[in-house]
C-alpha cells in the first residue's frame, strides 16, 4: 500500500474484503525492485560509485531471494547500502494490532496471536506499520547475547502468574521483533562464534529456538550482514556453517573514479552550514579535487596498510576541516565570506593521522609522508586544471625578486592587495570554474592555488614558515 498518511485501523474481515494479498518480505522486495528497474528510478538512494559493480550483484541477490553478507574495508558504505534497502519495502503493511513480532493477520506465528484469532475471528484488530519501522539493526559487539538476538525468558511475565513453560513468557529479541522486515548485523565476525550459532536456524529453517521451550516460530525476514575481510579483522571470523547459509557474498570497494569521490564528498560533508554572522563557507571545486586526489593517493600509497583501507570518512573529515579553517580566518580577520584556500590544506594532515594505519617501517615518518602526498595531490590538480594556462601575468609579479606573503590568517582582500593587479585573472577563474562569481575570496583562492602550483612545478620559489608562506624572492 502506498499513501502519505497512516491508513485507518481495520479488522481481519475488512482486510480480506479489501482484496489485500499476503506477500512474504523477499517477494515484496523482489516485486518493488522489479518495478523500480522497469521505471528507471533511483533504487538505492545516496549510494555512490557502485552502479556498475556492487549494485548489479546486489540486485541479482535480492531477485533470487537470498540473504546477503557484504564484505569490504571500513568506510565503503556497507551500512548505508543496507539501510537503503528499506525503500524496497511497501510503504504500509498490515499487522495484528499489539503483536510483538508484527504477525500478518492472515498467518499469525506467535501463540498469543493464534489464540486471539481463534477467539475473535474476523474481528481480529489490524494496524498498519510503515516501512521505516520494519528495519532492525544490531552492531555485533563481544557482549551481545543470544537473548539480545533471539530472546529469553521474561521474569516479569512469570511473576504475573504464567507457568515457566508457557511460550508467552518469552521476551523476544531483536531478530523476531523485526519479523516481516529487514534485519542487519553489522560487523558479524565480531559476534562470538557460540552466538553466531543462534542464527543458523534463522537463515535456513527460518525459525528460532529459545532456551528449552518447545517453540517453533516461523520468521519472515531478509537478513543482511556486513563484515570486514577476515584477513584484516583478526578479532573473529564468520563460522563456516553460517557463511554457507548466506545466499550471496558481495564485495564492496572504495570509489573507483575521481568523480565519484567528489560526489561522495559533496553529498556527505557538512560544508553548507546554517546562515550565521559569517555566512556560509565556500569550498571551491579545485580545493575539493585536491582533497579527493589526496585521499586516493593515501589509499594507493605502499606505505599505508592496504588491508585496513582508507575510509571515505577520511575525505569527508578533510573537507569539513578545510571549511572550518576558512571560517576561523573570517572570524579573526573580518573577512566577509569564508572561502577555503590552499593555505587551509595543511590543517588536514594532523587531523587525518588517526584515520590511517601505516606500515610499521614508516614509524616516525607519518606526518612527513602525508605532507608529501598532499603536495603531490596539489600538483596533480594544478596540472589537470591549469596546464596550458598563460600565467605569465602572475609570474611577472615576482620578477626582480618580488615576494608575496600569505597565511591562514591573511584575509582575501589583503592577499589581493599584496599580489596587486594580475593580467589574466579572469581567465584563471574561468579555468577553475569560478568565472561566474569573481568575488575577492574566490580570486584569492585561485591566485594562491596558481602560486602553489608554480612552486611545485619549480617555477616559483617558496619559503614556508609556521602559519604562513612567502612566495617569490
Amino acid at each position: 500500500m502506498t499513501t502519505d498518511t497512516v491508513p485507518p485501523p481495520t479488522t481481519l474481515g475488512a482486510l480480506r474484503a479489501s482484496g489485500h494479498r499476503y506477500k512474504a518480505v523477499k517477494h515484496e522486495v523482489r516485486d518493488n525492485l522489479l518495478a523500480s528497474l522497469g521505471g528507471g528510478g533511483e533504487r538505492f538512494p545516496g549510494i555512490v560509485g557502485f552502479d556498475d559493480t556492487v549494485l548489479p550483484e546486489l540486485e541479482r541477490a535480492l531477485l533470487a531471494g537470498h540473504d546477503i553478507v557484504l564484505l569490504g574495508e571500513r568506510g565503503q558504505g556497507k551500512t548505508r547500502l543496507i539501510r537503503s534497502l528499506v525503500h524496497l519495502l511497501d510503504e504500509w503493511t498490515p499487522a495484528v494490532a499489539g503483536c510483538e513480532i508484527n504477525d500478518h493477520p492472515y498467518l499469525p506465528a506467535c501463540n498469543a496471536c493464534r489464540r486471539r484469532l481463534r477467539e475473535l475471528g474476523d474481528e481480529l484488530p489490524v494496524g498498519w506499520r510503515h516501512r521505516s519501522e520494519r528495519y532492525g539493526e544490531k552492531l555485533a559487539t563481544p557482549d551481545t547475547s543470544v537473548g539480545d538476538l533471539v530472546g529469553d525468558v521474561d521474569p516479569i511475565k512469570v511473576a504475573e502468574g504464567r507457568t515457566l513453560g508457557d511460550p508467552e513468557t518469552v521476551h523476544y529479541g531483536l531478530v523476531p521483533r523485526t519479523n516481516r522486515g529487514i534485519f542487519s548485523v553489522n560487523e558479524l565476525p565480531d559476534l562470538a562464534e557460540r552466538i553466531q550459532v543462534a542464527l543458523l536456524n534463522v537463515l535456513e529453517e527460518r525459525d528460532i529456538q529459545v532456551r528449552g521451550y518447545q517453540l517453533r516460530l516461523p520468521l519472515d525476514l531478509l537478513l543482511i550482514a556486513s563484515a570486514n575481510p577476515e584477513d584484516y579483522t583478526n578479532r573473529g571470523r564468520i563460522i563456516t556453517p553460517l557463511k554457507d547459509r548466506f545466499g550471496a557474498e558481495i564485495r564492496t570497494h572504495y570509489p573507483l573514479r575521481l568523480d565519484d569521490e567528489l560526489t561522495l564528498m559533496r553529498q556527505e560533508a557538512v560544508l553548507q552550514w546554517d546562515e550565521g554572522p559569517l555566512g556560509r563557507p565556500l569550498v571551491p571545486d579545485h580545493v575539493l579535487e585536491i582533497i579527493a586526489r589526496f585521499t586516493r593517493g593515501v589509499r594507493e600509497s605502499p606505505q599505508i596498510d592496504a588491508r585496513s583501507g582508507v575510509s571515505a570518512r577520511f575525505a569527508i573529515a578533510a573537507a569539513e576541516t578545510v571549511a572550518a579553517s576558512a571560517v576561523r580566518r573570517a572570524a579573526l580577520t573580518g573577512e566577509e565570506t569564508p572561502v577555503a584556500r590552499v593555505v587551509d590544506l595543511p590543517a588536514v594532515v594532523p587531523v587525518s593521522l588517526g584515520k590511517v594505519e601505516f606500515d610499521q617501517l614508516e614509524e616516525g615518518r607519518e606526518l612527513e609522508l602525508l605532507k608529501h602526498l598532499l603536495r603531490r595531490a596539489v600538483a596533480d590538480t594544478w596540472r589537470a586544471r591549469l596546464a596550458g594556462t598563460d600565467l605569465s601575468g602572475l609570474l611577472g609579479r615576482f620578477e626582480e625578486g618580488g615576494t608575496v606573503e600569505t597565511g591562514d590568517l591573511v584575509a582575501a582582500p589583503e592577499l589581493l592587495r599584496r599580489v596587486g593587479t594580475v593580467p589574466g585573472l579572469a581567465q584563471l577563474l574561468r579555468r577553475l570554474g569560478d568565472g561566474h562569481a569573481e568575488t575577492p575570496g574566490l580570486a584569492a583562492a585561485a591566485l594562491e592555488f596558481a602560486m602553489e602550483g608554480l612552486h611545485l612545478a619549480k617555477r616559483l620559489a617558496k619559503e614556508e614558515l609556521p602559519g604562513r608562506a612567502v612566495y617569490g624572492g
